[in-house]
């Protein structure tokens, strides 16, 4: 949707909207061979009709959708439209891949006589993140001096021990350098509230996913379950965090609105743990989740710098295994615990999602990733508590982890990165 809206924009910005009659898209990679289980065709349309993920109506984009099939007519502006026929327009170039990364698409735009006015290239690089070919990330900071620059969580525990300042301290005052700390904080609260929107929807909506696998929607069924009992056994809180995740992912898959925390596919591991500390941690606070948001936004700029958080590129252990590690570090700031803690339980997480493959069944990002993502959140939960209960030094470090859970993906075969081609997308039947 990013990309689309970005071409667009592109046109509208060198004057060439005007003389575009027809878009080409050409799918690439895993984009090619997934995008139909994942939407990619709706997001594509939507983001030419002007729509980004944060603010479209989730609930308008399968009625747009079905009327631009039925008009075969896409709208980019009230007085500019063009034919599109899907079926022809949108292309899913299966088996053919581009060299800039495993989720590649190309934009091309025709005059009416057929001549090509303008072409673009783009990937889709992970965590909502887009680079045009030949540019640098697109939705990234622009480049400026930050006052405690790290590149590793080495540098990071060093700024920490040499300026006394926790993790999440130094995470705010670098993002004070682009707006004033009461903006970050109102933005981080505004990314919470979607958080726990997104978990409440999905806890109170039944039915059937969509797709054609005909999966049940299971936090419904769960969080009525845990609403009924009023002497929960001793184990209900990992109920809780399960119904959480499972919320926010089959949210996910029914193209509800859900936070990239690192990546879509892995979104319910953040929100889970997060509530999980709202509604069991006595003293919960505002300012907890912003410390615990804030110190998982750090942990994950270290994987997106140092490895990365696409599962097409490294597997799910790029995805799930980020969140579970990125909040794995922010529980233990919410709590309390010291910088060295925060490393530990960020490495714990990641150290036992190593080798995680991404294999979606049909393309869908509902088997087995809802699961997955509350395994995922358990994990973080019992991550951060180990953390916390040592006293010593932990023998393998998040850097150490960081480099190799890359190489880890660099080593996997490519029909275990979200192509759908091997694991359980390969031996389930579609039914």
């Amino acid at each position: 949707m990013r990309a689309a809206h970005a071409f667009v924009s592109e046109l509208e910005c060198v004057r060439l909207l005007p003389a575009t009659s027809r878009i080409q898209i050409d799918l690439f990679g895993s984009l090619a061979l997934t995008g139909k289980g994942h939407a990619t065709d709706r997001a594509i349309v939507l983001g030419l009709m002007g729509e980004l993920p944060d603010t479209v109506d989730p609930a308008t984009i399968e009625s747009r959708f079905s009327a631009m099939l039925d008009t075969h007519e896409l709208e980019f502006t009230p007085t500019h439209s063009i034919a599109f026929h899907v079926e022809n327009d949108l292309r899913f170039r299966k088996g053919e891949s581009l060299p800039g990364h495993p989720n590649a698409m190309k934009f091309s735009a025709f005059n009416s006589e057929g001549g090509l006015v303008a072409s673009s290239v783009y990937y889709s690089v992970g965590g909502g993140f887009i680079r045009k070919e030949g540019e640098a990330d697109r939705n990234s900071a622009t480049q400026a001096v930050v006052p405690y620059p790290f590149s590793s969580a080495d540098e990071l525990l060093q700024l920490g021990e040499a300026h006394s300042l926790a993790a999440w301290q130094i995470a705010l005052a670098n993002e004070i350098t682009w707006r004033p700390e009461i903006e970050v904080r109102s933005l981080l609260l505004r990314i919470w509230q979607t958080m726990e929107e997104c978990i409440q929807r999905g806890l109170r909506t039944e039915g059937i996913l969509p797709g054609g696998l005909r999966v049940r929607r299971r936090a419904f069924i769960l969080h009525q379950k845990l609403t009924a009992n009023p002497l929960p056994e001793p184990l209900a809180a990992l109920d809780w965090v399960t119904a959480f995740a499972m919320a926010v992912n089959e949210e996910n898959a029914a193209g509800g609105r859900v936070v990239t925390a690192p990546t879509n596919g892995a979104a319910g591991i953040i929100p889970a743990v997060g509530s999980y500390y709202q509604k069991f941690i006595p003293g919960a606070s505002s300012e907890g989740i912003l410390k615990y948001l804030l110190t998982a936004g750090a942990i994950g700029i270290l994987y997106k710098e140092n490895a990365s958080i696409s599962g097409a590129e490294v597997g799910c252990q790029g995805e799930v295994g980020v969140a579970c590690s990125m909040a794995a570090g922010g529980l233990v700031a919410a709590l309390g615990g010291n910088n060295r803690q925060v490393e530990a339980a960020a490495e714990i997480g990641m150290e036992h999602n190593l080798g995680m493959t991404c294999d979606p069944i049909g393309g869908l990002v509902q088997i087995p990733c809802i699961e997955r993502n509350a395994m995922g959140a358990v994990k973080a939960i019992s991550a951060c508590r180990m953390a916390m209960n040592e006293t010593g030094e932990h023998k393998v470090s998040l850097d150490q982890v960081i480099e190799t859970m890359y190489r880890t993906g660099l080593d996997m075969q490519t029909r275990y990165k979200e192509t759908s081609l091997g694991g359980l997308a390969l031996n389930i039947i579609e039914c």
